[in-house]
């Protein structure tokens, strides 16, 4: 539905030069959102979706084993379509140590980004509900250190930024003036706290993250917060126990629409189109997530039985095999900790996983070595190869 221009624009002199900045009008849409035909299809299979992603917890053994690498991919992906090039094994191998050669600024960025994440997911646990503050929060935990961390983390924005273009006066679109940016963010929480609008959570999440992009709030680090938006309204209305959903990698794959369907929006408030665009990557975006949930399982049963078939050492290689599922790429210590046994029976067995093709050496070295689950990685890394 072409509503018409979705704004007001505000004229403002930047740097001598007379620039007309976007300002959003208030959600929700007016006239309401149609949600009938092929949008009202598109939103059930999303729901689907969304409930057998919800129920991974009756596939997979421990949640956690999924969830951990499952995070730190959504991670890597998110950040590289800010740009940087850094890889799931880059970071797990960053958690565990600084390894030379490696791209310092994008890995630090990567590892905020879990960390901004799991702030998120700990600060809605502890019932602090979705706001302001909350995101000012995740921001700047995002940007507390390395690339971005000089640019006011956690403060919305005091001066014009823009999109494209080397200057807001030929940029390809200008966000709303500083000024204006206190009074669309607390229209935003009014909006996401609104219980009378009668949306339902997904299509409002859909809206909420294209408001906040259209915002622009913060002078880096938008597009990130406002991937882990999605998720984090999801998780706090109660349609993800867990943060599982991440559309990165559909945002990523699709990145010319993604953009055409937010200046579609702006210019012309079709909000069913992008809506239908959005709960199509829902739906995909969960199944994927169960797909690879199922291949996880089914790479642990058949690297379990292969195991077993070894011998007297099947014992103590099951457990490090356990270790590898937990953290997939690890140390001979931390091995050695989570497995309950000692070093030397630890190296015995990850010896013994490293010759049939389970587990790999990193490093090459002979002491501080690190060792990686390696098909389990390469499941993960679908879609994380730097743009």
């Amino acid at each position: 539905m072409k509503r018409g221009a979705t704004s007001r624009y505000e004229i403002r002199d930047v740097g001598g030069e007379r620039v007309r900045a976007f300002v959003p009008s208030p959600l929700p849409p007016r006239p309401p959102i149609a949600l009938q035909g092929s949008l009202h299809l598109k939103l059930e299979q999303a729901l689907l979706a969304l409930g057998r992603l919800d129920g991974l917890s009756t596939l997979l053994p421990d949640m956690s084993l999924f969830l951990y690498t499952y995070v730190r991919k959504e991670a890597v992906l998110s950040s590289q379509i800010e740009g940087t090039q850094s890889s799931l094994s880059d970071l797990l191998r960053f958690e565990w140590e600084t390894v030379p050669g490696m791209p310092m600024d994008d890995v630090v960025e990567v590892s905020n980004y879990v960390a901004a994440m799991e702030h998120g997911m700990k600060r809605l646990r502890g019932g602090f509900p979705i706001s302001n503050r909350l995101i000012r929060e995740i921001h700047e935990t995002l940007l507390s250190r390395g690339r971005g961390s000089e640019k006011a983390p956690g403060n919305f924005r005091r001066s014009q930024n823009w999109i494209g273009g080397t200057r807001p006066a030929n940029a390809i679109f200008v966000p709303p003036p500083p000024e204006t940016v206190a009074a669309c963010m607390s229209d935003l929480e009014r909006f996401l706290h609104a219980e009378n609008h009668g949306l339902p959570v997904l299509v409002k999440a859909g809206l909420a993250h294209v408001q906040f992009e259209t915002i622009h709030p913060f002078l880096d680090g938008n597009g990130r917060v406002g991937r882990l938006l999605i998720t984090l309204l999801l998780c706090d209305a109660g349609m993800l126990r867990e943060p599982l959903l991440y559309l990165s990698l559909y945002f990523k794959e699709r990145r010319a629409e993604y953009y055409r369907l937010l200046n579609k929006v702006r210019k012309d408030g079709d909000w069913e189109a992008w809506l239908e665009f959005f709960l199509a990557g829902v739906r995909q975006t969960a199944d994927d997530a169960v797909a690879t949930a199922r291949s996880l399982v089914d790479l642990f049963e058949k690297d379990r039985r292969r195991i077993q078939q070894s011998g007297r050492a099947a014992g103590s290689a099951l457990r490090i095999h356990q270790a590898l599922m937990e953290r997939p790429i690890i140390s001979l210590p931390e091995a050695s900790r989570r497995a309950g046994i000692s070093f030397p029976t630890t190296s015995s067995g990850m010896r013994l996983l490293g010759e049939l093709g389970i587990a790999k050496e990193l490093t090459g070295k002979k002491r501080d070595r690190l060792f990686a689950y390696k098909r389990y990685i390469a499941l993960l890394n679908k879609g994380t190869e730097p743009l």
